[in-house]
C-alpha cells in the first residue's frame, strides 16, 4: 500500500510537469501576440500621426489621382503679405518695469512698425509724441512674468499694436516688428 501512494504522488509529480511544460508553450505564444500587437499599434500610431500632421498627403494626392501640387507662383500671390509695406523705425525705449519694489529691472526695446503705405509716414510722424507716451505708459506696467515665452511676446505685440492703431489713426499699421528686446 505504501507503494501505491507513492505512485499516486509520483503520478501527481510527473502531471504538474507536464502541465508546466504545455504552459510554457501557451505562454511563449502568449508573449509571441503582445509583441506583435504592440508592434503593430506602433506602426497604426505612426500611420496616424503622419496623416494628421499632413505628411501623407502627397501620397495619398499621388495614389488617388487628386489634384498636383500647386503652382509655386501661388505663393507669391499669397494675399498675407503686402508688397506696398513700408517700416518705419521707432527710436530706441528705455523703461523700468514693474517689479513690486523689488530690485528695479528695465526694458530695452526697438521696434519697427509696419505700415500700410508710404502715405502713413507723414502722419505717423505728427503723433509721434502720442505713440511714444502710450508705449511708455504700458511698458512701464509690465511684469517680468508678462515677459516669459512665445506667449509673452505675442500678448506684448498686440498690445502695442492696439495702443499704436488707436494713436496713429487714420494711418494703418498692420504690425509692430520687434528689433531688439533686452530685459535687464
Amino acid at each position: 500500500m505504501a507503494d501505491d501512494e507513492l505512485d499516486d504522488d509520483d503520478a501527481e509529480e510527473i502531471e504538474g510537469e507536464e502541465d508546466e511544460e504545455g504552459g510554457g508553450q501557451s505562454g511563449g505564444r502568449k508573449r509571441l501576440i503582445m509583441v506583435v500587437g504592440g508592434i503593430l499599434v506602433l506602426i497604426l500610431g505612426g500611420l496616424a500621426a503622419a496623416y494628421f500632421t499632413g505628411m501623407l498627403q502627397p501620397v495619398i494626392d499621388m495614389l488617388g489621382g487628386g489634384k498636383p501640387p500647386a503652382d509655386q507662383n501661388a505663393k507669391a500671390k499669397d494675399p498675407t503679405v503686402n508688397a506696398d509695406a513700408v517700416f518705419y523705425d521707432l527710436q530706441e525705449m528705455l523703461v523700468n518695469i514693474n517689479t513690486g519694489g523689488r530690485k528695479p529691472v528695465y526694458l530695452k526695446i526697438r521696434v519697427s512698425l509696419e505700415l500700410a503705405s508710404n502715405s502713413d509716414i507723414v502722419q505717423v510722424e505728427a503723433v509721434m509724441p502720442r505713440i511714444i507716451d502710450n508705449f511708455q505708459i504700458y511698458l512701464r506696467e509690465l511684469r517680468i512674468e508678462d515677459l516669459k515665452g512665445s506667449a509673452g511676446m505675442y500678448r506684448l505685440r498686440e498690445e502695442l499694436l492696439k495702443r499704436v492703431s488707436v494713436a496713429a489713426a487714420p494711418a494703418v499699421v498692420n504690425d509692430v516688428l520687434f528689433k531688439e528686446m533686452l530685459v535687464q
